[in-house]
Formats: C-alpha cells, sequence, structure tokens
C-alpha cells in the first residue's frame, strides 16, 4: 500500500534488535512503517490500516491480528 506521510518521528532500523524485522517500508523515503517481532507475538504499523484506500487494502493486518489474539488465548 502506498500511505500519505505525516510523522514526527521515525524508527531507525537500524537500531532494531535481532529479534525485530521490519515489515514495512515507506516507498518515498524508505522509513519504517511496520515491524514484527520474531520472538514475541508482537507487531505494529505506523500508519492507519482502517483508512486505507481501498475496503480490503489492510485485510491481510486485521486478519493477522484476529488470528494472534486466537492463538494466545
Amino acid at each position: 500500500s502506498i500511505t500519505s506521510q505525516n510523522h514526527g518521528f521515525a524508527t531507525d532500523a537500524e537500531a532494531l534488535p535481532s529479534h525485530v524485522e521490519v515489515t514495512h517500508l515507506n516507498l518515498n523515503d524508505d522509513t519504517v512503517e511496520g515491524i514484527r517481532s520474531t520472538q514475541d507475538p508482537v507487531f505494529s504499523v505506523q500508519y492507519h490500516p482502517e483508512a486505507a484506500p481501498g475496503p480490503h487494502d489492510a485485510s491481510y493486518f486485521f486478519k493477522e491480528f484476529a488470528d494472534l489474539i486466537a492463538s494466545t488465548k
């Protein structure tokens, strides 16, 4: 997805621990837009997935979140 960017802060990919991987990059300036832990059930994005331009553009994100919640019950 291409999203508008209006961030005051950005994550430094080089400073991330080895168990955290970058999952999303901004196409304009390569800033980190998403990360995931490979050892903990944690992921994050720095945009609003519910505000995607199309009705299904971020559906994978919400499915992944629901699957994560179901697997940790």
